[in-house]
């Protein structure tokens, strides 16, 4: 199965109604566990690197392992660069074989994201490379283990939204209404009804950031109120995979590092199972 942008894959399931899962992936065993996961259930999987991630990677190495895994799988994956900060890190993913990368210009003024946004979709569009961007503001950070509350302050609002997407000829769009990234302080509440609001005025696949946290009913009440993609990341490497690896030397401190891997993995994929399933069968 050839490697495919994240606009082949979300573009379909936005007119068909169902969700398409992007998990953050920073080694082989996740991506592995990823991978298998959509491969048993037949369905496309949109594999992400933060640039947050970078400091723990062989850069490099790590993108090549990525793209010739992607590129040998019998489902659609999309490789896709998640919150890239600048156009030089843009280059990297593009030159590196990455179909879609995402510039987050969302702390900036509205006009400086818009700015920001038009130059990367100008630069990865003449690759073939689609590009999102992020409206609004999702609290947080990438697998922070500190817990962030919801600004309300931040939502994205719907007139902006389509502004932004009119000008801008981005290909996906992350939009804020209640989530945040890693945990959350609280209970999360979704205003769905603003992300109505902006489905009806944005004609592109909407994605949702800080996916880890939400119940499988909130997820569903997304994915019908507009959102396409739904970002995961915590919830499967630190609640999930990082946890079962620690149980398992409790239990059995006499294992090998490639045994821990394996456990790891192995409950990514479960997970990662869980999810694209849920998502999927909304039709």
């Amino acid at each position: 199965m050839p490697l495919v942008s994240c606009r082949e894959i979300l573009e379909p399931a936005r007119l068909k109604g169902v969700g398409v899962a992007g998990i953050d992936v920073i080694d082989p065993a996740s991506t592995e566990g990823v991978i298998s996961a959509a491969e048993a259930l037949g369905l496309p999987v949109i594999l992400m690197v933060p640039e947050t991630a970078f400091p723990m990677l062989d850069v490099k190495a790590f993108f090549k392992y990525l793209i010739d895994r992607a590129r040998s799988t019998s489902v659609p994956v999309a490789v896709h660069l998640d919150h890239g900060e600048s156009i030089e890190t843009m280059k990297l993913a593009i030159e590196s074989g990455f179909t879609s990368v995402m510039i987050d210009g969302s702390s900036l003024p509205l006009d400086e994201n818009i700015a920001l946004t038009k130059s990367v979709v100008e630069l990865a569009h003449a690759f073939g490379v689609s590009v999102e961007a992020e409206i609004g503001h999702v609290g947080g950070g990438e697998g922070s283990f500190e817990g962030t509350d919801v600004d309300e302050d931040r939502f994205t609002r719907p007139e902006d939204a389509q502004r932004f997407a009119e000008e801008t000829s981005v290909d996906t769009l992350a939009v804020a209404f209640g989530t945040v990234h890693g945990i959350f302080k609280g209970t999360p509440k979704l205003d769905i009804p603003r992300l109505e609001q902006i489905r009806e005025r944005v004609g592109i696949p909407l994605v949702m950031h800080g996916g880890s946290g939400l119940s499988d009913e909130q997820f569903v009440s997304a994915i019908k109120g507009g959102i396409t993609k739904i970002n995961l990341f915590t919830e499967i490497s630190m609640t999930a995979a990082a946890q079962a690896i620690e149980h398992g030397l409790k239990k059995n401190k006499k294992l090998h590092f490639a045994e821990l891997l394996l456990v790891g993995q192995k409950t990514t994929e479960a997970m990662a199972s869980k999810y694209l399933k849920l998502f999927s069968e909304l039709a």
